[in-house]
């Protein structure tokens, strides 16, 4: 998104339906990406939010101010084109996913990691029929090829938009279990990005938080919970 600003030129962003979906326009002329693609969402819901981002600006458009509407870009110009290597990509996850890689010390670490995690993988055995084994150590154990393949299958079955969603909540909580758990509504959204930082926690109430750590925390938090409102959205 470098160097994509403008100067605001409308007064009423409007979200419409149109063929294929639903697109927003300004003062009637209807938004492109910055591919110059048509943007057009799944749902009038997504749209309405779209729309309410570029009401809120003021002189000079602040894409940064506009997470939906950035997020509908990134469908569009480069999930459709690219969405074989982009759920591979999510997919991949499958195998070394976070919730597998188990402290074999302090017993009180190795107790919070099982209480958060053994949940999430009973619940990825029970809905995907890909069970994942924990395993100590940071060393990478492949997982059943059998469980890969069943989560591989459907990552892939995602539309573009279901997919960008995704890319984030397993990017930011660096589980591909935690992802799919959090836009299938397993648990609270806040509480799953808990579970994402069970070592973390640890590592703080031994040593101390770290500022500057929190910062990014912060912000890969912000970005996770904005992923599960996208993908509820995209429905």
């Amino acid at each position: 998104m470098a160097g994509w600003t403008a100067k605001k030129f409308w007064k009423d962003a409007n979200a419409i339906a149109v063929e294929g979906g639903f697109t927003v326009q300004l003062d009637g002329r209807p938004v492109k990406t910055p591919a110059k693609a048509a943007l057009i969402v799944p749902t009038m819901d997504l749209a309405r939010e779209i729309a309410a981002e570029w009401d809120a600006q003021d002189e000079t458009v602040k894409p940064i101010t506009m997470p939906f509407t950035r997020s509908a870009n990134a469908a569009i110009d480069k999930v459709t084109i690219q969405h074989e290597e982009v759920a591979d990509m999510i997919a991949d996850y499958g195998d070394s996913d976070l919730l597998c890689y188990r402290a074999d010390s302090p017993r009180e670490l190795c107790l919070r990691q099982a209480e958060a995690w053994d949940p999430l993988l009973d619940w990825a055995d029970k809905t995907f029929n890909a069970r994942l084994k924990p395993r100590t150590g940071v060393i990478h154990a492949p997982q059943d090829p059998r469980a890969v393949v069943n989560l591989r299958r459907f990552v892939h079955a995602f539309d573009a938009f279901e997919l960008t969603a995704i890319h984030d909540l397993v990017g930011m909580s660096g589980s591909l279990i935690i992802g799919l758990a959090a836009a299938k509504r397993f648990e609270s959204p806040e509480a799953l990005w808990e579970k994402s930082r069970v070592d973390e926690r640890w590592q703080a109430e031994q040593w101390g938080e770290d500022d500057e750590a929190m910062e990014v925390e912060a912000k890969k938090k912000n970005e996770f919970l904005h992923a599960v409102k996208l993908f509820g959205l995209t429905k």
